[in-house]
């Protein structure tokens, strides 16, 4: 039989994130009992009730969103080069690019970015006319 893998502890920035998630999440559950009871009541707390549930379910995805990206960011902090975990090592450096092309005499590889590639528009000439031979 395996022996169960520790789980590592989430950075100190997630905790935080997750315990303010499941603040919001009691807090908005809290305004749907309330809002619940005081519609079946006809109580004047209904309209208190139902707008701190809605701020709660704003809330929550606020910190749903919050837990997203500290984690991220957590993750890439770790992902730094000699790090003690061996998946979390980044890439090996990769080899040099390649020169750049000097630019040409017309100018052609570097241009400004006003510049086209394509010639200036030239109307159309209009076609000499060719008299119809005569019999």
């Amino acid at each position: 039989m395996s022996v169960p893998r520790r789980r590592r502890r989430l950075p100190d920035e997630v905790r935080a994130a997750a315990v303010r998630a499941v603040l919001s999440l009691a807090f908005t559950l809290v305004g749907v009992v309330v809002a619940t009871l005081a519609s079946y009541a006809g109580s004047g707390m209904l309209v208190p009730a139902l707008m701190a549930m809605g701020l709660g379910v704003f809330g929550t995805m606020w910190c749903l969103l919050e837990i997203l990206i500290s984690r991220q960011i957590a993750a890439q902090r770790a992902r730094v080069p000699g790090s003690a975990h061996p998946t979390t090592g980044g890439r090996p450096p990769s080899e040099p690019l390649a020169a750049r092309p000097f630019p040409r005499a017309d100018g052609s590889v570097y241009q400004q970015p006003h510049q086209s590639h394509r010639p200036a528009y030239q109307p159309p000439q209009p076609r000499p006319r060719i008299p119809a031979p005569r019999p």
